[in-house]
């Protein structure tokens, strides 16, 4: 249901009025859906583009995105504003908001743009061959745009690539032998997700931290080297030791792959 809000409750502070550069007022459109919990705005993915403008700068939600994910790629979600992304744009900061009402839905959009990339994984005959295709895409996306990282977990991601990749993955997974029923399923889904999340924040919390402190992994055995080996010496972290001494220092790649066949193997077993 579409209504012209007048500036008035609680709807109407969502949409504020604005003075464009006629000095002229305007309002946004606000797209409203009903639900069980009253009325709703519709999600930034169903409501349709602002009519175009004759303004010297065409703008979407495509574009907006896009130039979103290319200042987080360089200076991280913290480096993000509006104002920021508008100056990239060569707009005000206010023509943004015909497009996008907050911050949140500016990330949604830059969430489901990276998804769109996950879906392009090659979709194979084998359930498992296309869910390691899915998730070792997700890696890839993650490490080239390390700020999807800080999103994974958190709000559920409901854009339609999202949606896509979750169908795929989900689909894929309800092949495997040990899934029963949807409760398998749900679980299988859950274990996986969990492990994938976990391993990609570590490794670019890692990748950070190496890049913000110079610490590399010859750098940190120059400088904690002698105090790990007295400490090892001492005889009461024997495992530790072995680990440390015996161990290889494994490619990342090669782990999380490792990790995820091992994980895959018990869950669908």
């Amino acid at each position: 249901m579409q209504v012209q809000d007048p500036g008035q409750g609680q709807a109407a502070e969502a949409a504020t009025s604005y003075r464009d550069s006629h000095h002229r007022l305007r309002y946004r459109t606000l797209y409203l859906m009903d639900t069980p919990y009253g009325s709703a705005p519709l999600p930034v993915w169903e409501r349709p583009e602002p009519h175009p403008r004759s303004a010297p700068v065409p703008l979407s939600r495509a574009k907006i995105a896009a130039a979103a994910i290319q200042l987080a790629d360089v200076h991280g979600l913290d480096g993000l504003s509006v104002r920021k992304l508008a100056k990239e744009l060569g707009v005000g900061p206010m023509r943004l908001y015909d497009y996008v009402v907050n911050r949140s839905e500016l990330l949604d959009l830059m969430v489901d743009a990276i998804y769109a990339q996950i879906a392009e994984a090659d979709q194979h005959s084998q359930w498992r061959a296309t869910v390691l295709a899915i998730y070792h895409r997700t890696r890839d996306a993650t490490l080239d745009h390390e700020w999807f990282s800080d999103l994974l977990g958190g709000r559920p991601h409901l854009g339609p690539h999202a949606l896509a990749v979750g169908e795929s993955t989900a689909a894929a997974l309800s092949q495997a032998p040990a899934v029963r029923d949807i409760d398998d399923l749900q679980r299988i889904v859950g274990a996986l997700n969990a492990f994938v999340i976990g391993a990609l924040r570590r490794e670019v919390t890692e990748r950070r931290t190496a890049r913000t402190t110079g610490t590399d992994v010859t750098t940190w055995q120059k400088t904690l080297g002698p105090y790990l080996t007295r400490m090892l010496k001492t005889g009461r972290y024997p495992t530790v030791a072995r680990l440390v001494i015996d161990g290889a220092h494994l490619n990342p790649e090669e782990t999380f792959h490792h990790n995820l066949i091992t994980i895959l193997d018990g869950i669908t077993s």
